[in-house]
């Protein structure tokens, strides 16, 4: 089970929401790259960044910030960023930046060509976000609920050729009530690529959770409140992951 660190940028600072809102943001450090090297130090395999502010602009806002931490990181741990990506220039500058994942959720909704033509063009670097309250896709920093569904959008997605999908239930989002398991496993049992989970893990209870399902396709989860506000261990969650990804290959 691969945990993934967030770490959420705005106006250059590290900072968490709750379920998306940008006026309910929670700064936790004014040093994002100190926070990147601190999830690294504790043995983070992956880092997740997200652009806030270029979230809502529709492009890059916090190109400093994210070129210091993937210098710092980059060349040990992938890095996969999402927010505001609408071109492929942004994806070929943030690949050049040494970001090895682009995440691209509102455009791939709202423009599925602009989608596919990022797989074609940049093959294994881009996962799609899927966003999603009570099995809708919402787009627009989750302000817009579209009549889409979500297995039917993961399945249109896969055969773009998309390397795995960011799944979030927005209402669980930043509120420590849990991962959304029962969704999180129909999506990864309606697609052959891997899922990774966002949105709602509060302890090592949901880490358990998630690694029994694992086999079912759930490949990672993406943490960010619990790990930001102590509700979570870090090591302690990958240590576990780890053991019980061990007893399973046993």
């Amino acid at each position: 089970m691969l945990l993934i660190p967030a770490i959420d940028l705005k106006d250059g600072r590290c900072v968490r929401l709750r379920q998306g809102d940008l006026q309910d943001a929670t700064i936790f450090s004014e040093d994002p790259v100190t926070v990147a090297e601190q999830w690294y130090d504790q043995g983070a395999r992956r880092l997740h960044l997200v652009d806030l502010n270029g979230a809502v602009a529709g492009k890059p806002k916090n190109e400093d910030v994210i070129k210091a931490i993937v210098r710092a990181v980059g060349d040990d741990i992938p890095v996969q960023i999402g927010g505001g990506i609408r071109d492929l220039d942004t994806i070929e500058r943030y690949l050049d930046f040494g970001i090895q994942y682009i995440i691209i959720g509102t455009a791939a909704v709202k423009d599925p060509g602009f989608l596919q033509d990022a797989c074609s063009a940049f093959p294994g670097n881009i996962i799609v976000g899927l966003d999603a309250r009570d099995g809708k896709v919402a787009t627009d920093g989750w302000s817009k609920l579209t009549r889409h569904d979500v297995l039917d959008l993961g399945r249109k997605f896969e055969d773009y050729g998309v390397e795995s999908i960011i799944y979030t239930d927005i209402g669980r989002d930043g509120m420590l009530t849990g991962v959304n398991i029962e969704a999180t496993v129909r999506l990864a049992q309606h697609v052959r690529i891997p899922v990774i989970a966002s949105g709602g893990v509060t302890d090592l209870s949901d880490i358990e959770a998630l690694c029994a399902v694992e086999q079912e396709g759930v490949e990672g989860v993406i943490l960010g409140r619990s790990i930001y506000e102590g509700t979570l261990d870090f090591q302690a969650a990958q240590d576990m992951a780890d053991e019980l990804n061990g007893d399973e290959q046993e």
